[in-house]
């Protein structure tokens, strides 16, 4: 009986497929929410609240699809891989993974069946895109040598470098918390059934 419990409770298979394909779906909203933002130098910083607008009703139905522990936490390695591989600044793939283990451990709390804790769970994740710019306004030096390896143009950078604040960095993270929490309070009402059927509590 021990050992049933214990296989239901773990991830199986069909869990890992479930979560491959929410971490893709995602990837491609993170993407689309953040590609008019991402190529201006200007409006770079503003790429994590783009993100993290569209990607809430994914996030959420993932949780209510798979009530599991380490569900998020392999969304945010799968992240982490995939900013790193694709050419992105270290600190932007180091955030996806420290805030989607935070974050994994925070839906917990309320056994990933409480929309509330789960959407606080959302936004914690969403922060992790804002570690590279954190990096820049804190070590703008060594932002600079680290994306310039990468391929990033020197115009580019010296661009974000003149027009980047302290106020920049206030309205980005204020926005990236307000833009998670309207996208997971949509997802709540765009999901409610679904919610409903996983046993979900407000």
């Amino acid at each position: 009986m021990n050992q049933q419990l214990t296989v239901k409770k773990g991830l199986a298979a069909k869990d890992l497929v479930s979560v491959g394909i929410f971490s893709a779906l995602f990837l491609v909203f993170a993407l689309v929410g953040g590609i008019f933002f991402a190529p201006n130098p200007v409006l770079t910083f503003y790429m994590p609240v783009g993100s993290a607008l569209l990607c809430g009703p994914v996030y959420l139905l993932m949780l209510a699809k798979i009530q599991k522990r380490f569900v998020v936490s392999i969304l945010g390695v799968i992240l982490c891989i995939i900013w790193f591989v694709t050419g992105m600044h270290w600190a932007m793939a180091l955030g996806y993974l420290v805030m989607g283990v935070v974050a994994d451990l925070v839906a917990g709390i309320g056994k990933y069946k409480n929309k509330k804790i789960n959407s606080l769970s959302y936004i914690l994740i969403s922060l992790g895109g804002t570690a590279s710019y954190l990096v820049f306004f804190a070590n703008p030096d060594g932002w600079a040598k680290t994306m310039l390896g990468n391929g990033t143009e020197q115009s580019y950078i010296d661009t974000m470098r003149s027009t980047g604040t302290v106020w920049i960095m206030v309205i980005m993270l204020v926005g990236t918390i307000l833009a998670a929490a309207i996208s997971a309070l949509v997802g709540c009402k765009m999901l409610k059934k679904q919610f409903e059927k996983a046993g979900i509590t407000k």
